[in-house]
């Protein structure tokens, strides 16, 4: 994956709309990542997900992929890479074969997963992933590995992600034109997911919501098994462009105030604070109050979590009516550059009511302490694939060095015997 020595490197690239980021992480000898590089670069030429100028962004990867080599030390030839933009779709299916010997093979399991895909996608889409939910064998269903099992018929329910082929042809471009290859195109939810998520919260039931600067990416799991994944194309920018509008300032003052000053939960009556700012029509300073600030990214951020309780509330209705179980026991759970928002928390439980958890990545160790920010989440979550990558890899090369050696042993006998 990268030219270095003696060290099992990974990298994720994530291209968002606010920041570019390069992260290089270490798989050590106990399958955990150690960060050992970092790169980010404003990003320029993107717009949720959407490539608008390729020559500007194709020059904020390579910046951010310079800085990551010199501080990890290495050279960087492949990258696993985060999409997120409104033209990913997703969809449940089913796939079902006779079972061709006496138990499931893993070419049984290949064939249900190929039938359940081979399903129409909207036009001009392609599959991003196909996740396998869960197996039934006859009258037995909840399945979760049905390789050895007995039966007659098998079934097979998964998730499909997919998306919009050009979107995809021209951010792998964009990342090519840097002389890198994409070793994997991962939707940002899923890698958020994998940097966030419990395996209780996945088994208990648990809706991830991933607050960007320009689109929210937002994963359901149910029973350990994703069931729903959605992006809607509005986020921490939105918030900035409405506090621009209300108190006419530039989007650059206003992006400061919102960080600066930024809750949505309004202080004890009478302690309201001034803040000064500057008017974008002069450079005269003006005076707002903080609770003026506060309605504004309040009410915005409500909207926001709107949008993803009323699909949680559409799904949960979809899945009644067909005798599905649906509980998100483990509530919700809010990551990304947009959760840091202060008193989120609040604001969340008056949307959802339900319990609210701020999430920041775990399962990753290095000096570099800003990784462990909720801004990092779905770089980290892309390193995470990286990884599962090469433990197969390594499972693979010990099941085939065990059937070398039983191979060698009974061609020792042959020659012994013959």
């Amino acid at each position: 994956m990268i030219i270095s020595k003696d060290r099992k490197l990974v990298v994720g690239l994530e291209i968002g709309t606010t920041k570019v980021v390069t992260l290089v992480g270490e798989v050590l000898i106990d399958d955990t990542i150690k960060i050992i590089g970092l790169g980010t670069c404003f990003s320029k030429g993107i717009d949720k997900g959407r490539i608008n100028n390729l020559d500007s962004i194709v020059s904020c990867i390579q910046e951010s992929i310079n800085k990551a080599e010199i501080m990890a030390d290495c050279q960087i030839t492949s990258v696993y890479l985060s999409l997120s933009n409104k033209y990913i779709n997703s969809q449940n299916e089913i796939g079902m074969i006779p079972i061709s010997e006496d138990e499931v093979t893993k070419e049984d399991l290949e064939n249900a997963i190929h039938i359940a895909k081979s399903v129409k996608i909207p036009n001009e889409h392609q599959i991003l992933h196909v996740i396998p939910q869960e197996y039934s064998i006859d009258q037995q269903s909840g399945i979760k590995n049905p390789i050895g099992l007995s039966g007659v018929r098998m079934q097979v329910k998964v998730h499909l992600i997919t998306c919009h082929k050009n979107m995809i042809k021209n951010i792998i471009k964009a990342v090519e034109k840097c002389d890198v290859k994409v070793d994997q195109v991962i939707f940002s939810g899923l890698a958020s997911s994998k940097a966030v998520l419990t395996e209780d919260e996945c088994n208990l039931g648990v809706c991830m919501i991933d607050i960007g600067g320009g689109t929210i990416d937002f994963t359901i799991y149910i029973n350990g098994s994703i069931q729903y994944s959605q992006v809607i194309p509005y986020a921490g920018n939105i918030v900035t462009s409405d506090i621009s509008y209300a108190f006419s300032t530039s989007y650059y003052e206003s992006e400061n105030m919102k960080i600066q000053y930024g809750s949505t939960k309004k202080p004890f009556l009478g302690t309201s604070k001034n803040i000064d700012f500057s008017d974008i029509n002069s450079n005269f300073q003006k005076t707002l109050q903080h609770d003026l600030l506060i309605e504004v990214i309040e009410s915005r951020y409500i909207e926001l979590l709107s949008l993803v309780q009323d699909k949680i509330v559409y799904i949960q209705k979809k899945l009644y009516k067909i005798g599905e179980k649906y509980e998100l026991l483990s509530g919700i759970v809010l990551t990304g550059g947009g959760s840091n928002i202060s008193h989120l928390t609040d604001c969340a439980e008056k949307v959802f009511h339900k319990k609210i958890r701020i999430a920041k990545p775990f399962n990753v160790s290095g000096s570099i302490e800003e990784i462990t920010s909720s801004h990092y989440s779905t770089v980290i979550g892309l390193l995470h694939y990286g990884k599962e990558s090469y433990i197969n890899i390594d499972k693979k090369k010990k099941e085939d060095s065990f059937l070398e050696k039983i191979f060698k042993q009974i061609n020792n006998w042959f020659k012994k015997e013959f």
